[in-house]
Protein backbone atom coordinates (compact mmCIF):
# COMPACT_ATOMS: atom_id res chain seq x y z
CA UNK A 1 0.00 0.00 0.00
CA UNK A 2 1.38 3.43 -0.70
CA UNK A 3 2.64 5.48 1.87
CA UNK A 4 -0.02 8.22 1.77
CA UNK A 5 -1.70 10.28 4.09
CA UNK A 6 -5.47 9.03 3.81
CA UNK A 7 -6.13 9.29 7.98
CA UNK A 8 -4.41 12.68 8.20
CA UNK A 9 -6.72 13.97 11.16
CA UNK A 10 -9.29 11.10 11.23
CA UNK A 11 -8.99 8.98 14.72
CA UNK A 12 -9.05 5.38 14.92
CA UNK A 13 -9.36 2.43 17.20
CA UNK A 14 -6.79 -0.77 17.82
CA UNK A 15 -7.99 -3.44 20.20
CA UNK A 16 -5.46 -6.01 21.05
CA UNK A 17 -2.75 -3.52 19.94
CA UNK A 18 0.37 -5.45 21.31
CA UNK A 19 -0.27 -8.37 19.19
CA UNK A 20 1.03 -9.95 16.04
CA UNK A 21 -1.21 -8.37 13.55
CA UNK A 22 -2.43 -5.67 15.26
CA UNK A 23 1.43 -4.26 16.10
CA UNK A 24 1.41 -3.75 12.11
CA UNK A 25 -2.00 -2.50 11.71
CA UNK A 26 -0.70 0.31 14.36
CA UNK A 27 2.17 0.92 12.60
CA UNK A 28 0.71 0.74 9.11
CA UNK A 29 -1.66 3.38 10.15
CA UNK A 30 0.87 5.76 11.76
CA UNK A 31 2.28 5.80 8.43
CA UNK A 32 -0.84 6.99 6.73
CA UNK A 33 -1.24 9.91 9.24
CA UNK A 34 -4.18 8.10 11.35
CA UNK A 35 -4.63 9.07 15.06
CA UNK A 36 -4.84 5.76 16.94
CA UNK A 37 -6.32 4.71 20.24
CA UNK A 38 -4.45 1.36 21.12
CA UNK A 39 -5.55 -1.02 23.81
CA UNK A 40 -3.52 -3.06 25.94
CA UNK A 41 -4.39 -5.20 29.07
CA UNK A 42 -1.74 -3.63 31.10
CA UNK A 43 -0.28 -0.54 30.51
CA UNK A 44 2.57 -1.01 32.25
CA UNK A 45 4.06 -4.40 30.77
CA UNK A 46 7.04 -2.69 28.37
CA UNK A 47 6.33 -6.11 26.07
CA UNK A 48 3.16 -4.81 25.14
CA UNK A 49 4.06 -1.11 24.64
CA UNK A 50 7.62 -0.68 23.74
CA UNK A 51 7.49 -1.32 20.41
CA UNK A 52 4.36 0.24 19.82
CA UNK A 53 5.76 3.61 21.55
CA UNK A 54 8.92 3.34 19.20
CA UNK A 55 6.68 3.71 16.18
CA UNK A 56 7.23 6.28 13.52
CA UNK A 57 4.56 8.95 14.26
CA UNK A 58 3.65 6.78 18.01
CA UNK A 59 4.44 10.24 20.16
CA UNK A 60 1.89 12.63 18.28
CA UNK A 61 -0.62 10.18 17.33
CA UNK A 62 -0.64 6.85 19.43
CA UNK A 63 -2.62 6.93 22.49
CA UNK A 64 -2.71 3.39 24.87
CA UNK A 65 -5.76 2.69 26.74
CA UNK A 66 -6.08 -0.32 29.20
CA UNK A 67 -8.96 -2.11 28.42
CA UNK A 68 -9.68 -6.27 29.66
CA UNK A 69 -12.13 -7.97 26.87
CA UNK A 70 -14.34 -9.23 29.85
CA UNK A 71 -15.36 -6.26 31.38
CA UNK A 72 -18.27 -4.05 30.08
CA UNK A 73 -17.38 -0.89 29.30
CA UNK A 74 -13.64 -1.23 29.24
CA UNK A 75 -13.37 0.01 25.63
CA UNK A 76 -15.80 2.81 25.73
CA UNK A 77 -12.74 5.46 26.18
CA UNK A 78 -11.00 4.38 23.51
CA UNK A 79 -13.47 3.77 20.89
CA UNK A 80 -15.52 7.25 21.91
CA UNK A 81 -14.68 9.62 18.56
CA UNK A 82 -13.49 6.86 16.68
CA UNK A 83 -14.82 6.79 12.66
CA UNK A 84 -13.13 3.10 12.38
CA UNK A 85 -12.47 0.31 14.83
CA UNK A 86 -10.32 -2.64 14.58
CA UNK A 87 -10.98 -5.37 16.88
CA UNK A 88 -8.05 -7.63 16.64
CA UNK A 89 -7.48 -8.89 20.38
CA UNK A 90 -8.66 -12.53 21.24
CA UNK A 91 -7.49 -15.81 22.13
CA UNK A 92 -5.12 -17.58 20.05
CA UNK A 93 -4.44 -20.92 21.16
CA UNK A 94 -5.23 -24.42 19.44
CA UNK A 95 -4.43 -26.36 22.29
CA UNK A 96 -4.47 -26.78 26.03
CA UNK A 97 -7.27 -24.37 26.67
CA UNK A 98 -10.39 -25.62 28.03
CA UNK A 99 -13.56 -24.50 25.77
CA UNK A 100 -14.55 -21.69 28.16
CA UNK A 101 -10.89 -20.40 28.35
CA UNK A 102 -11.49 -19.42 24.28
CA UNK A 103 -15.30 -19.21 24.15
CA UNK A 104 -15.85 -16.65 26.49
CA UNK A 105 -13.51 -14.18 25.86
CA UNK A 106 -13.40 -14.55 22.04
CA UNK A 107 -17.49 -13.94 22.32
CA UNK A 108 -18.04 -11.95 25.26
CA UNK A 109 -15.08 -9.47 24.17
CA UNK A 110 -16.38 -8.88 20.79
CA UNK A 111 -19.81 -7.82 22.29
CA UNK A 112 -18.10 -5.70 24.82
CA UNK A 113 -16.56 -3.67 22.00
CA UNK A 114 -19.40 -3.61 19.68
CA UNK A 115 -21.64 -2.35 22.87
CA UNK A 116 -19.01 0.85 22.91
CA UNK A 117 -19.10 1.15 19.29
CA UNK A 118 -23.24 0.67 19.04
CA UNK A 119 -22.44 4.05 22.20
CA UNK A 120 -20.32 6.35 19.95
CA UNK A 121 -22.23 8.02 16.91
CA UNK A 122 -18.97 8.99 14.89
CA UNK A 123 -17.77 5.02 14.69
CA UNK A 124 -18.69 4.51 10.41
CA UNK A 125 -17.08 1.09 10.38
CA UNK A 126 -16.38 -1.54 12.66
CA UNK A 127 -13.47 -4.22 10.79
CA UNK A 128 -13.22 -7.91 12.83
CA UNK A 129 -10.34 -10.09 12.65
CA UNK A 130 -11.51 -13.60 12.52
CA UNK A 131 -9.81 -16.69 11.30
CA UNK A 132 -10.11 -19.41 8.58
CA UNK A 133 -11.28 -21.41 11.72
CA UNK A 134 -14.68 -20.03 11.70
CA UNK A 135 -15.26 -20.54 7.62
CA UNK A 136 -13.51 -23.71 7.04
CA UNK A 137 -14.51 -26.19 9.83
CA UNK A 138 -17.54 -28.41 8.80
CA UNK A 139 -18.34 -31.80 6.72
CA UNK A 140 -17.64 -30.10 3.55
CA UNK A 141 -13.78 -29.55 4.23
CA UNK A 142 -13.23 -33.80 3.33
CA UNK A 143 -14.71 -33.14 -0.37
CA UNK A 144 -11.89 -33.95 -2.66
CA UNK A 145 -11.54 -30.78 -4.86
CA UNK A 146 -13.42 -28.32 -2.20
CA UNK A 147 -12.68 -24.73 -2.32
CA UNK A 148 -13.75 -22.74 0.70
CA UNK A 149 -15.30 -19.06 0.11
CA UNK A 150 -16.64 -16.35 2.03
CA UNK A 151 -20.20 -18.27 1.58
CA UNK A 152 -18.62 -21.52 4.18
CA UNK A 153 -19.63 -21.34 7.70
CA UNK A 154 -18.11 -23.42 10.51
CA UNK A 155 -20.33 -25.83 11.77
CA UNK A 156 -20.52 -25.27 15.55
CA UNK A 157 -21.86 -28.89 16.09
CA UNK A 158 -18.82 -29.79 13.78
CA UNK A 159 -16.52 -27.88 16.25
CA UNK A 160 -18.01 -29.41 19.37
CA UNK A 161 -17.29 -33.23 18.28
CA UNK A 162 -13.89 -32.68 16.81
CA UNK A 163 -13.02 -30.65 20.46
CA UNK A 164 -11.75 -27.82 18.22
CA UNK A 165 -12.37 -24.93 20.75
CA UNK A 166 -10.31 -22.59 19.24
CA UNK A 167 -12.21 -23.24 15.41
CA UNK A 168 -15.60 -22.96 18.20
CA UNK A 169 -14.70 -19.22 19.77
CA UNK A 170 -14.22 -17.31 16.50
CA UNK A 171 -17.45 -19.42 15.03
CA UNK A 172 -19.63 -18.13 17.90
CA UNK A 173 -17.35 -15.01 18.43
CA UNK A 174 -18.08 -14.03 14.33
CA UNK A 175 -22.02 -15.32 14.07
CA UNK A 176 -22.30 -12.94 17.76
CA UNK A 177 -20.97 -9.91 16.03
CA UNK A 178 -23.15 -10.46 13.21
CA UNK A 179 -26.27 -10.51 14.58
CA UNK A 180 -25.46 -7.22 16.92
CA UNK A 181 -24.44 -5.53 13.99
CA UNK A 182 -27.69 -6.03 12.30
CA UNK A 183 -29.36 -5.31 15.38
CA UNK A 184 -27.54 -1.95 16.25
CA UNK A 185 -26.99 -0.87 12.39
CA UNK A 186 -23.33 -1.35 12.46
CA UNK A 187 -21.49 -1.20 9.59
CA UNK A 188 -19.31 -4.17 10.14
CA UNK A 189 -16.83 -6.08 8.12
CA UNK A 190 -14.93 -9.68 8.99
CA UNK A 191 -11.59 -10.56 7.87
CA UNK A 192 -10.61 -14.17 7.67
CA UNK A 193 -6.82 -14.93 7.68
CA UNK A 194 -5.35 -18.65 7.52
CA UNK A 195 -1.76 -19.21 9.32
CA UNK A 196 -0.54 -15.59 9.54
CA UNK A 197 3.23 -15.55 8.83
CA UNK A 198 5.98 -12.82 8.61
CA UNK A 199 8.63 -10.49 10.86
CA UNK A 200 7.99 -9.82 14.37
CA UNK A 201 7.36 -6.25 15.32
CA UNK A 202 6.40 -7.47 18.98
CA UNK A 203 9.64 -8.73 21.02
CA UNK A 204 6.93 -12.01 22.45
CA UNK A 205 6.85 -15.27 20.29
CA UNK A 206 2.80 -15.60 19.12
CA UNK A 207 1.13 -18.54 18.41
CA UNK A 208 1.54 -18.69 14.19
CA UNK A 209 5.53 -18.21 14.86
CA UNK A 210 5.95 -20.70 17.12
CA UNK A 211 4.25 -23.03 14.74
CA UNK A 212 7.00 -22.15 12.50
CA UNK A 213 9.52 -22.51 14.58
CA UNK A 214 8.26 -25.97 16.26
CA UNK A 215 8.17 -27.51 12.31
CA UNK A 216 11.67 -26.01 11.26
CA UNK A 217 13.12 -27.72 14.31
CA UNK A 218 11.20 -30.49 15.47
CA UNK A 219 8.70 -31.36 12.12
CA UNK A 220 6.27 -30.57 14.85
CA UNK A 221 2.99 -29.44 12.70
CA UNK A 222 0.50 -27.43 14.58
CA UNK A 223 -2.32 -29.42 11.96
CA UNK A 224 -2.88 -32.21 10.80
CA UNK A 225 -1.69 -33.19 7.23
CA UNK A 226 0.51 -30.79 7.00
CA UNK A 227 -1.79 -28.55 4.93
CA UNK A 228 -1.61 -24.96 5.83
CA UNK A 229 -3.16 -21.55 4.72
CA UNK A 230 -0.48 -19.09 4.37
CA UNK A 231 -0.91 -14.96 4.65
CA UNK A 232 1.77 -12.36 5.36
CA UNK A 233 1.41 -10.17 8.41
CA UNK A 234 1.55 -7.27 6.49
CA UNK A 235 -0.89 -8.47 3.98
CA UNK A 236 -3.60 -8.86 6.73
CA UNK A 237 -2.58 -4.96 8.25
CA UNK A 238 -3.31 -3.82 4.70
CA UNK A 239 -5.92 -5.67 4.13
CA UNK A 240 -7.51 -4.46 7.35
CA UNK A 241 -7.05 -1.22 5.91
CA UNK A 242 -8.42 -1.55 2.84
CA UNK A 243 -11.46 -2.55 4.67
CA UNK A 244 -12.17 0.23 6.29
CA UNK A 245 -10.94 2.83 3.82
CA UNK A 246 -12.96 1.08 0.61
CA UNK A 247 -16.80 2.87 0.51
CA UNK A 248 -18.01 -0.94 -0.94
CA UNK A 249 -16.11 -3.04 1.34
CA UNK A 250 -18.77 -5.22 3.10
CA UNK A 251 -19.14 -8.99 4.28
CA UNK A 252 -16.23 -11.52 4.82
CA UNK A 253 -12.75 -11.41 3.21
CA UNK A 254 -10.88 -14.56 3.38
CA UNK A 255 -7.09 -13.76 3.55
CA UNK A 256 -5.24 -16.71 2.05
CA UNK A 257 -1.98 -15.67 0.09
CA UNK A 258 -0.86 -19.69 -0.25
CA UNK A 259 -2.56 -22.83 0.13
CA UNK A 260 0.11 -25.28 0.47
CA UNK A 261 1.80 -27.46 2.96
CA UNK A 262 4.56 -27.55 5.60
CA UNK A 263 6.91 -28.92 3.63
CA UNK A 264 7.35 -25.85 0.82
CA UNK A 265 8.20 -23.92 4.39
CA UNK A 266 11.04 -25.97 4.99
CA UNK A 267 12.06 -26.46 1.59
CA UNK A 268 12.60 -22.31 1.34
CA UNK A 269 14.12 -22.41 4.55
CA UNK A 270 16.52 -25.04 3.21
CA UNK A 271 17.49 -22.86 0.38
CA UNK A 272 18.17 -19.85 2.42
CA UNK A 273 20.36 -21.97 5.22
CA UNK A 274 21.67 -24.82 3.10
CA UNK A 275 23.18 -26.05 6.50
CA UNK A 276 19.74 -26.76 8.01
CA UNK A 277 19.00 -30.88 8.75
CA UNK A 278 15.26 -31.24 7.62
CA UNK A 279 13.23 -33.21 9.93
CA UNK A 280 12.27 -36.94 9.78
CA UNK A 281 9.53 -36.55 8.88
CA UNK A 282 9.62 -34.44 5.97
CA UNK A 283 7.47 -34.89 3.30
CA UNK A 284 8.62 -34.96 -0.54
CA UNK A 285 6.71 -35.08 -3.80
CA UNK A 286 3.64 -33.89 -2.21
CA UNK A 287 1.06 -31.97 -4.80
CA UNK A 288 1.78 -28.44 -5.50
CA UNK A 289 -1.93 -27.57 -4.29
CA UNK A 290 -3.43 -29.39 -1.61
CA UNK A 291 -6.89 -30.78 -1.98
CA UNK A 292 -8.49 -28.32 -0.25
CA UNK A 293 -8.21 -24.70 -0.79
CA UNK A 294 -9.39 -21.29 0.40
CA UNK A 295 -10.26 -18.73 -2.30
CA UNK A 296 -8.42 -15.54 -2.39
CA UNK A 297 -10.79 -13.78 -5.52
CA UNK A 298 -12.74 -11.30 -2.98
CA UNK A 299 -9.96 -10.04 -1.08
CA UNK A 300 -8.32 -9.54 -4.35
CA UNK A 301 -11.09 -7.54 -5.94
CA UNK A 302 -10.72 -5.34 -2.54
CA UNK A 303 -7.48 -4.75 -3.55
CA UNK A 304 -5.33 -7.03 -1.36
CA UNK A 305 -2.12 -8.21 -3.35
CA UNK A 306 -0.56 -11.40 -1.38
CA UNK A 307 3.49 -11.20 -1.04
CA UNK A 308 4.65 -14.77 -2.22
CA UNK A 309 5.89 -17.21 0.04
CA UNK A 310 9.31 -17.22 -0.06
CA UNK A 311 9.86 -13.67 0.78
CA UNK A 312 7.05 -14.27 3.78
CA UNK A 313 8.89 -17.08 4.96
CA UNK A 314 12.83 -15.59 4.04
CA UNK A 315 11.48 -12.49 6.49
CA UNK A 316 9.93 -14.69 9.46
CA UNK A 317 12.89 -16.91 9.87
CA UNK A 318 15.29 -13.53 9.83
CA UNK A 319 13.11 -12.34 12.07
CA UNK A 320 12.96 -14.97 14.79
CA UNK A 321 16.56 -15.52 14.14
CA UNK A 322 17.59 -11.93 15.08
CA UNK A 323 15.28 -11.93 17.83
CA UNK A 324 16.34 -15.26 19.33
CA UNK A 325 13.51 -17.38 19.12
CA UNK A 326 15.32 -19.41 16.07
CA UNK A 327 18.61 -20.98 15.87
CA UNK A 328 20.32 -21.98 13.01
Amino acid sequence: MENNKSGKGKIVCVTGASGFIASWLVQLLLQRGYTVNATVRNLNDTSKVAHLRSLDGANERLHLFKAELLEEQSFDPAVDGCEGVFHTASPVFLTGKSKEELVNPAVKGTLNVLQSCAKSPSVRRVVITSSTASVVCNKNMSTPGAVADETWYSDPEFCEERKDWYQLSKTLAEQAAWKFAKENGIDLVTLHPGLVIGPLLQPTLNFSCEAIVNFIIEGKEAWSGGIYRFVDVRDVANAHILAFEVPSANGRYCLVGVNGYSSSVLKIVQNLYPSITLPENFEDGLPITPHFQVSSERAKSLGVKFTSLELSVKDTVESLIEKNFLHI
